[in-house]
C-alpha cells in the first residue's frame, strides 16, 4: 500500500505553508512543494474544504494555514484528500462484507484493529514537529556540507 500521489502533494503544500510565514500565492506554494500549479490549485481546493487551509481571494490573495502547525496532523491532510482511512472497504459505513454468513467477516476484527493503529499513528504526527525536525536535519546536512 501507498500513499496517493495527491495526499503525498497534499502533505508537502501543507508543509510549506507551515514553513512560511503569512500569505503565499499558489504559483509560489506549487514551485517550494515540486508540484504542478494545476494539481496544487485542486489540492488546495481540497484542504480549504477541509478548513486546514484559508484562501484570500484578490491581488492581495494567497492561501495560509488556518489552524496552527502543532493542531494539524498528518490523519487530517490524507483524509482531506482520500476520505476516512480504512484499512479494508468492508469496514467503511457503505462497504458490504460478502465474505462471511452472519454479516461478519472473519477479518473484520483484525482490519478495524489495523485501521484504529494506523489513525492513531498518522494523528501522532503534527505539522509543528515535523517541519521543526526537517529543519533540523537541513542544518546538519549544511554543517556536514560545510565540514567536507
Amino acid at each position: 500500500m501507498q500513499l496517493t500521489l495527491e495526499a503525498d502533494y497534499a502533505v508537502r503544500i501543507i508543509s510549506v505553508l507551515c514553513s512560511e510565514q503569512g500569505k503565499l500565492d499558489a504559483k509560489t506554494i506549487s514551485e517550494k512543494a515540486v508540484v504542478s500549479l494545476r494539481f496544487a490549485l485542486k489540492i488546495l481546493r481540497k484542504l480549504v474544504s477541509a478548513e486546514l487551509v484559508e484562501s484570500f481571494k484578490g491581488t492581495q490573495g494567497g492561501y495560509t494555514i488556518k489552524r496552527s502547525p502543532g493542531e494539524i496532523n498528518l490523519r487530517q491532510v490524507i483524509e482531506a484528500i482520500e476520505g476516512t482511512y480504512y484499512f479494508s472497504r468492508c469496514l467503511s459505513p457503505d462497504g458490504i462484507c460478502n465474505r462471511g454468513m452472519s454479516g461478519v467477516c472473519c477479518y473484520q476484527r483484525a482490519f478495524s484493529e489495523i485501521t484504529d493503529m494506523v489513525r492513531e499513528r498518522l494523528e501522532a504526527y503534527n505539522f509543528a514537529d515535523m517541519t521543526a525536525a526537517s529543519r533540523e536535519t537541513e542544518g546538519e546536512t549544511q554543517l556536514e556540507g560545510k565540514m567536507q
